[in-house]
């Protein structure tokens, strides 16, 4: 009665230390197959490929690499067809991005209102970010031919609408087949394409503003689109900073509507970067080649990425 005994001690509590790397060593197991599968898809080719651009490989894979050192990235700065497919690369980016981003945020504008209906609206936007790359590009082919749906559309207007003294005798439009034009039809499946999944990522800033504000401004004499221009604007900044950036990174490794759409063609009007990775990787068989002009795109993403970085500070999504 006077002590007590041994079996009533309290039982010994873990250090705070060690529940600390218990906790590290669980998360540490749930995040190693991911980390596995990144390492052997993404890393370990990324290793490989850099160090690739530094030797050159034969036809056949079995031989041995030869180091060349800055062979290849002298072959790049020499090439001439490299610099046109990186102004192609940057052409498409300055054709994609702005309409992206204005036109995400305008639909993110008009389906955040409180109205009968409006997420049948916000489907429909989004319905294009769900339809398969392949499938749309596919269609849009079809949609651009010469005997497609608008070349079709267009002549009956000439034939017997209100554009038949306009245009007089109409001839099919080369939508894929005229270099001139090309570009900005395998532009707009990309735009079709990216405005509503952008729009989604405007709405969610846009219902993080208080109603306040609006209220507010309306009490000082901003109405309509005024209000959005003192008000909206300002706020979504980071928002878009963040989808000109992303757009921008994923407009710069364009590689689908263009195999699929145009092949780089017509006159190689439309080939980008990546698919000029593609063409000296498994056209060419230039693999080294192509590993340095890998390399070049990573310096432009990775440098895209450090823009966003500077511009959201951290106002921004870190």
């Amino acid at each position: 009665m006077q002590g007590s005994s041994p079996s009533s001690a309290r039982p010994a509590v873990p250090a705070a230390g060690a529940v600390a790397r218990q906790r590290s060593a669980t998360a540490w197991g749930f995040l190693a197959p991911a980390l596995l599968l990144i390492g052997l898809s993404v890393l370990i080719p990324a290793a490989m490929a850099l160090v690739m651009s530094f030797t050159r490989s034969g036809l056949d894979v079995g031989e041995p690499l030869q180091w060349v050192g800055l062979a290849n990235i002298r072959r790049l700065l020499a090439d001439p067809m490299f610099f046109r497919v990186l102004g192609t690369t940057l052409l498409y980016l300055i054709g994609v991005v702005p309409p992206v981003v204005l036109g995400s945020l305008v639909l993110a504008v008009l389906v955040n209102r409180q109205l009968p209906g409006i997420h049948w609206f916000r489907a429909a936007f989004y319905t294009p970010v769900l339809v398969s790359i392949v499938v749309a590009a596919i269609a849009f082919r079809w949609l651009y031919a010469e005997t497609g749906l608008i070349n079709g559309w267009l002549s009956a207007l000439a034939r017997d609408g209100w554009l038949a003294d306009l245009l007089g005798s109409f001839q099919p439009i080369g939508f894929l087949t005229n270099p001139a034009l090309a570009l900005p039809s395998v532009m707009l499946v990309t735009l079709w394409k990216g405005l509503g999944y952008y729009m989604v990522i405007f709405v969610a800033g846009l219902q993080g503003i208080p109603k306040d504000l609006y209220e507010a401004a309306e009490l000082d004499g901003s109405e309509g689109w005024r209000k959005h221009v003192d008000i909206t604007l300002p706020l979504l900044r980071p928002y878009i900073t963040l989808v000109a950036v992303i757009s921008a990174i994923a407009a710069t490794k364009v590689f689908e509507e263009v195999y699929l759409m145009t092949q780089g063609g017509p006159a190689e009007s439309t080939k980008t970067l990546v698919y000029y990775v593609y063409d000296q990787a498994f056209a060419e068989l230039e693999i080294s080649y192509a590993c340095t002009v890998g390399l070049a795109l990573f310096v432009i993403v990775l440098l895209l990425s450090l823009v966003r970085f500077a511009f959201a500070g951290d106002k921004g999504f870190t």
